[in-house]
């Protein structure tokens, strides 16, 4: 498929050639990330957000700012906390902020073509339920952990229509 806009450049593997099973969702393991921001300023806090293709499970992590070195941290300090078998493959966009994640390890990141993100659609649609408890707008300098946790616990036991209404905390009970 050709994309008309070519200018921004690409920051590492590319989604094309992820493994047949990602595509097909034939399996846990494989997430799709992005950032919410609260407000557009890069030194703002931000939640990074992590969303299984398969299962449809949530992992948030807040972040201090939204540069490229912070957001390569607090990815590698989520693959060491959860373990990098549960996270097989990780698609990112191809957003500066995402700059440094090629040299995270321990899980394979590939990167959508640039200005598509329908090629993270589940993580997209996952984004926009988050939006229920985290407004367009606001800053996230004064949510805390007790704020975020309800909320991706609330996305986890969420029944859903595409798991043929089971959770997503079904397929991934630790991570409820």
């Amino acid at each position: 498929m050709r994309h008309a806009r070519t200018n921004k450049h690409k920051l590492g593997e590319s989604i094309e050639n992820r493994p047949k099973a990602v595509d097909d969702r034939l399996g846990v393991g494989h997430w799709e990330g992005d950032l919410v921001k609260g407000k557009r300023v890069e030194s703002d806090p931000a939640l990074m957000t992590l969303t299984e293709r398969y299962s449809r499970t949530e992992i948030i992590v807040k972040l201090p700012d939204y540069h490229a070195e912070t957001c390569r941290r607090a990815l590698q300090e989520t693959i060491d906390s959860y373990g990098a078998r549960e996270l097989d493959t990780i698609t990112f966009d191809n957003g500066s902020e995402f700059s440094a994640l090629a040299r995270v390890t321990g899980t394979k990141i590939y990167f959508t073509h640039p200005y598509s993100p329908w090629e993270r659609g589940s993580n997209e649609n996952a984004n926009g339920l988050l939006r229920e408890y985290f407004p367009k707008g606001k800053s996230f300098k004064n949510v805390t952990l007790d704020e975020i946790q309800p909320a991706q616990s609330a996305l986890n036991h969420r029944p859903r229509r595409s798991l043929g209404w089971f959770r997503p905390c079904d397929y991934y009970p630790n991570m409820a």
